[in-house]
Order: structure tokens, then C-alpha cells, then sequence
């Protein structure tokens, strides 16, 4: 199933990535106090959905094609057809269920993927470089990342989590207590998103793995120094690096590592030693250096460390990939988290991190207890012939996913929201244009674009797709570069394109999208065992719907810089973040291409994006001149 619907909407099960901010207001609360009184998320009526897909095919298609399109959208939505007979399913669906999408949204995305997690079903956030300068240093600043990443479980697990508001009304806040505790373990044919209630954390150094308990016989947490102690302990144990370090099968294929899973716990003691990893709260990463990078490599240098750990060589069997959260830490101050989008959406990460960076800067004054701590656990595992080979081909295939990873992370310095403001313009929308001139600049051609949106308005909503390419967006970047159009006229099209993009942004806030609904009325012909309606298996679907850029604009709170990678060659995920007088904007992409004419290169489109912002801007302040 995840083959068909993948080929009927390329790219629209991206449910890793960040999304559109929301402004939040924070209010001292139970963190679920509002959870029932949320309303479900919406089925668009089936015209709506049409009469928009009808708008924006019309830039992407033309001649026979558009009409043979056209003529689809007829058929399927006409009165008594099959669109009518999928639409009422869908919609017995959702007064059946607490969310319509969210469910499949998650065994399609998640549980019946097969490809790697590794970069791609992950967020990387980069925090702020630490300044320690020994294993002391290290080993104390570990120690108070766990205790601010355990203060936030207790905060959820007490419900004292402040609750979270957007324009007055209640957010969904489940998705902060499904990253604790929880892992996404693989299976011979699909995984499993699976939850515990132990009371250990693991730690890994070296490629060897520890159980850790991190409370007291009292119920109470381990202090900081307790947690240094008990941390000096396991750097102790593992001087040397694992000369078959099991963490690198988390980076393999899905089918790969479900089948060396398989025969993992065939074993005893490995399946004792898995099942301490998977039920762990979290996994603490503590890493050997990375190679030695310039100042201006350095992000770049980190978000590989953050996302995929730098190679086998480096620190990629050092992880645990299918876990909820990592918390890393390396030997030069760079530190962050890689988190499942498994389990939370970006932003719930970006929020989860900025707890835990500002939880470190308060003083631990708690007065450690005397009793004696437990060693902590190594955990050994009897490897077979088999399972040795598994390793090194794992290795190998996680060289070439580090390799095939193009990043480009700067700042743009020339200007921020300030001045954007000055021209009466959503800072937002008019990022979203420059990136799609800059594609059309390299490509020559419009890009099938996605902004993701949070759906947290509604009881476990997840995310939105916005299809960011509207007929005026592509009528602004189609005639941004013509000579034969005035300025005036330019600036027009540009306020008109802004204007659209935030009518579609509001629709997909009120769960209106319409790449969802086709994909659900889709899903609905497949479960209803009736033959998938021509409007979905015709070309023209894909090239509507093939999306080349997607895109999420990030609050980044206390300084965290968050990364992602794209699922798929030919696409380029962006995300950027505007502040008042400067925009950070990170791309990233993969090095292969499946098309022999568009070649990603980050670089290049980082770049043409810079050149884009500063072309928009011109034009603006030249209208606004000649106005004067």
C-alpha cells in the first residue's frame, strides 16, 4: 500500500519535518486538561478540494494534458460518482475515530517505510557550542542535559507541562509524552511504535552500550553529581572503540535491520540487551571527535554529527536510530539531539529542545544522597558470523548516506523581518517566494512545493501539507525576470502571489489541505478494495503533486539550530528562520539525482535563494521610491 499511495502523492508523507511556527501562549496548566474538549480535524467537502486542484494544476500542466486532467477532476467529483462514494467513507471515518489521518498517517509514514531512518525520519537540533574544555568539563555538562531532559519527563509526566495556545484556542500536547520512553522497533515486514514505563536511561560511548537507572530508592532523580559519577564509570569501562558496534544496524534499510533484529534476539542475552536499549527514557550519546572543520564548516560539520553521527568511521554506530530521543554530546562543545519524527513533529522538537537549553542554565543546588549508586550495566551481545556481516555492510551503507548528504547552512545579513515589515508584507510569504523564483531561476520550470503546517488545533493532529505553488506565485516568479514588465507591475504580482499564500495558509490551519484529503479518499478506494480512480494513477497527478521543495519556517528558541534530510534525490528541504534583522536559512539535499536535468546542488540553490531576497527587495524599495 505504501508503494501505490507513495507513487500517487510523491512526497506527501513527510511527517519528520519542522513546520510552520505557531505563536504560542503559555499557560500554567495540566497538559491535558484540554485534550477532550479539542475538535477533530476536519473533512474538506470533496468540491472545494477540487475546484483548488483545478487552480493549481493549471501552471503545471498545459495542452492535451490539462484538458485530459481537467476532464478527470469532472469524472470522479461528479454526482453520484466514485468521489462521492469515497468522500461519505472518509467522512464515516472521521466521526468513527479521533483523527482520520493521524492513524494511517503514522503506519504509512513510519511503521511501513523501508528505507533508512537515518537522516530522514529525524530531526537534528544543534545547540548552542559548550565551551568544556576536558572529559571533566564533558562528563558535567552531560550530567546536566540528562537532569534537564528528565526535569521536562517529570514536568509531563505530572501534568504540569504548561499548556499551549494559538490565537486563545487549546493545543494538542500528546505528542510530548509520546517521545519519552519510546521507540520505533523494526519488524520483518513493518515496524512497531512502542512505549514503556521503565525507569533507566541507556548511555553509549565508544559504540558500547550501558543500562542507567537514574532514580534513587526514593523515587527521586539522580543529581548532577550523582550522574557525573555514575557517567565517569562508563567512560571507564569503554576506553576502547567496539570493533563490532551493534548501534550501526539502526542505520540499514528497514527490511535489513528487521532481519538482523530477527536474528539478534534469537539469543538471550542480545534480546535482554535490546530490550534495554528500546525500553530505555532516552539514549545519551557520548562521542569521540569529529575530524577537525574551519569555523565557517562548523554548523555544517555539526548538523552531520546531529543527523547521521559523520560516518561509520566517526560517530553513526555511536547511536541508536529508532529511539525517541538521543541526546549527544561530543568532545569539541558541540552538542544537540536527534529526535524521532516517529513519535513528535518538528515542532514539538524545537520546543522539547528549548526546555532542556534553558532548564541547563538554572543552578542544581539538590543535595545528593548518601547511599551508595549501582554500577552501571554494560550490555555484551554474542554476535553470530551473520550478524558480524550485517555490521559491515551496515557500515558501508551508512558511508554512502553520509557521503550523498549535501548540506549548506548560512546567514543571510542583508536583511530581516524589520524590513520587511516596513513594506507591509508577511516576512513569511515573501521567504516562500524568493525560494520559489530561486528554484524557477535554476530550473526554468515551476516546483511542486510543500510548507508543512501543524495540525495541533485538533486532537492528535499531526501535520498539514500547504501547496505553496499557487497560479500567482507562479505567475510572479514566471514574470519577476521579464524585461517586458514594469516594475509596478512586478510588485503587483508579487503582492498577489503574498496575498494567496496566505489564503492557502489559512486553509491548512483549518485542516482544508487538499494533498491530505486526496491522499485519504485514496487510502479509502484501497481499504474499500475498488479500483483506484483514474484522477490518481494519471501522469498529470504526480507532476501536481511531486514535490521538489519543501519548506518549513522555524522558531529557534534558544539559540538551537534544527536540521533535516530529504526522503528522496531531486528534492531540496529548506528551513529558515526570520529574524529582525537577518535570515538563517539551512538546505539540504541528496548529492544524486534521479533526473539527468536537475542536479541538486545546495550550494547553487543557496545562492540563487540569496539572490532571489535581495532581487525582491530591490524592487520593492525602488517602488516605493518612485511612489514617494
Amino acid at each position: 500500500m505504501l508503494r501505490v499511495c507513495s507513487r500517487a502523492l510523491v512526497g506527501m508523507v513527510k511527517p519528520y519535518n519542522l513546520v510552520r511556527p505557531v505563536s504560542v501562549t503559555l499557560v500554567a496548566s495540566r497538559n491535558l486538561s484540554h485534550q477532550k474538549d479539542l475538535p477533530s480535524q476536519p473533512v474538506p467537502p470533496l468540491q472545494q478540494t477540487c475546484d483548488i486542484y483545478l487552480q493549481y494544476m493549471e501552471p503545471m500542466l498545459e495542452g492535451d494534458e490539462l484538458k485530459r486532467a481537467k476532464k478527470l477532476v469532472e469524472e470522479f467529483r461528479r454526482e453520484g460518482g466514485v468521489g462521492e462514494r469515497l468522500q461519505r467513507s472518509l467522512e464515516r471515518k472521521a466521526e468513527n475515530s479521533e483523527n482520520w489521518i493521524t492513524e494511517e498517517f503514522l503506519k504509512i509514514g513510519f511503521m511501513m517505510s523501508r528505507v533508512s531512518v537515518v537522516g530522514t525520519s529525524g530531526n537534528g537540533g544543534l545547540f548552542p557550542r559548550m565551551d568544556y574544555r576536558d572529559r571533566t568539563g564533558k562528563v558535567r555538562y552531560t550530567a546536566k542535559f540528562i537532569a534537564s531532559t528528565m526535569e521536562l519527563k517529570r514536568k509531563i509526566d505530572n501534568n504540569t507541562l504548561p499548556d499551549e495556545y494559538l490565537r486563545g484556542k487549546p493545543l494538542c500536547m500528546k505528542q510530548y509524552e509520546q517521545l519519552f520512553s519510546s521507540c520505533r522497533n523494526p519488524g520483518l515486514e513493518t515496524d512497531t511504535l512502542d512505549y514503556y514505563t521503565d525507569q533507566h536511561i541507556a548511555v553509549v560511548h565508544n559504540g558500547h552500550f550501558f543500562k542507567l537507572e537514574v532514580y534513587n530508592s526514593d523515587g527521586s532523580p539522580l543529581t548532577v553529581d550523582q550522574l557525573c559519577v555514575q557517567l565517569e564509570r562508563i567512560i571507564d569501562s569503554s576506553p576502547e572503540t567496539s570493533m563490532e558496534p551493534i548501534g550501526i544496524l539502526t542505520t540499514q534499510g528497514r527490511d535489513s535491520w528487521g532481519k538482523a533484529h530477527h536474528n539478534l534476539i534469537k539469543d538471550k542475552t542480545n534480546k535482554e540487551s535490546l530490550s534495554a536499549i528500546q525500553s530505555s527514557i532516552f539514549m545519551v550519546c557520548l562521542d569521540q571527535a569529529m575530524p577537525p572543520v574551519s569555523d565557517e564548516m562548523y554548523r555544517n560539520s555539526g548538523f552531520c554529527q546531529m543527523m547521521h553521527g559523520g560516518g561509520s568511521q566517526c560517530n553513526s554506530a555511536n547511536r541508536w536510530f529508532d529511539k525517541g530521543i538521543q541526546l549527544i554530546i561530543g568532545e569539541d562543545g558541540t552538542n544537540g539531539v536527534n529526535l524521532s519524527g516517529a513519535f513528535a513533529d518538528g515542532v514539538i522538537h524545537m520546543n522539547m529542545a528549548a526546555y532542556v537549553v534553558e532548564g541547563m542554565k538554572k543552578t542544581d543546588v539538590t543535595q545528593s544522597p548518601m547511599e551508595p549508586l549501582p554500577v552501571p550495566q554494560k550490555l555484551h551481545f554474542n554476535l553470530t558470523p551473520e550478524i558480524k556481516m550485517d555490521i559491515e555492510e551496515a557500515k558501508q551503507h551508512m558511508d554512502t548516506l553520509a557521503q550523498n548528504l549535501d548540506l549548506s547552512s548560512t546567514t543571510f545579513k542583508h536583511f530581516g523581518k524589520n524590513v520587511l515589515k516596513t513594506y507591509k508584507v508577511r516576512p513569511n510569504a515573501f521567504v516562500q517566494m524568493a525560494l520559489q523564483l530561486a528554484y524557477y531561476r535554476i530550473n526554468q520550470r515551476i516546483c511542486p512545493s510543500l510548507e508543512y503546517v501543524s495540525m495541533r488545533a485538533f486532537k492528535l493532529g499531526r501535520l498539514g501539507y500547504m501547496t505553496s505553488n499557487s497560479p500567482a506565485s507562479a505567475t510572479f516568479v514566471k514574470g519577476f525576470d521579464d524585461p517586458k514588465i514594469q516594475n509596478r507591475e512586478k510588485v503587483d504580482l508579487l503582492e498577489n502571489a503574498l496575498k494567496s499564500h496566505a489564503f492557502y495558509t489559512d486553509m491548512a490551519v483549518r485542516g482544508q489541505d487538499i494533498t491530505c484529503h486526496f491522499w485519504g479518499l485514496r487510502l479509502q478506494a484501497l481499504e474499500e478494495n475498488i479500483p483506484i480512480p483514474d484522477i490518481f494513477t494519471d501522469d498529470s497527478f504526480d507532476k501536481v503533486f511531486d514535490t521538489r521543495l519543501g519548506t518549513s519556517y522555524v522558531i529557534n528558541p534558544s539559540g538551537i539550530l534544527p536540521c533535516y534530510g530529504p526522503e528522496k534525490p531531486g528534492k531540496y528541504e529548506v528551513l529558515y528562520s526570520i529574524r529582525e534583522d537577518h535570515i538563517e536559512i539551512t538546505i539540504a539535499a541528496l548529492k544524486t539525482s534521479e533526473t539527468q536535468g536537475e542536479i541538486s546542488n545546495v550550494g547553487h540553490f543557496a545562492q540563487a535563494v540569496e539572490g532571489a531576497l535581495l532581487d525582491m527587495n530591490t524592487q520593492l524599495e525602488q517602488t516605493r521610491t518612485t511612489t514617494n
